[in-house]
């Protein structure tokens, strides 16, 4: 009887449905997405020597928030896959680890990036 409180079913048609959805919002984004970064490069058609280096953080930075973005859509499918509710816990678990660890080595990415992008800044004033 013990072992029943602990069973945690999601019905198929609920879990068909999840998946839809998230296959649906995942294109959205995808779309939106592609829409960006067409806009981005337009944008940065005419980038000079300082433009540049905003130029390098803002194609990190988008591209970072896509890997996120990414990572919580395949987060989202295997949340709604799990079998029970420890099975969810410990793909949370991951899920938030993984995360933490991204956003410290984008931290450091990005600030080495702005602090090259601020010495060419520099040096193109001073030339």
């Amino acid at each position: 009887m013990a072992a029943d409180k602990n069973t945690f079913e999601i019905p198929d048609q609920m879990r068909d449905f999840a998946e839809k959805s998230v296959d649906q919002a995942r294109k959205a984004f995808d779309d939106f997405i592609s829409l960006t970064h067409k806009t981005v490069s337009n944008v940065e058609g005419s980038a000079t020597v300082v433009q540049s280096g905003a130029s390098d953080i803002n194609r990190k930075t988008l591209s970072y928030a896509e890997e996120h973005v990414d990572a919580a859509f395949r987060f989202a499918q295997q949340m709604v896959r799990a079998k029970d509710v420890e099975e969810m816990m410990k793909l949370q678990q991951d899920y938030l680890r993984r995360q933490m660890e991204q956003l410290g080595e984008q931290a450091r990415d990005l600030s080495d990036t702005a602090t090259r992008a601020a010495q060419d800044a520099a040096k193109a004033v001073k030339e």
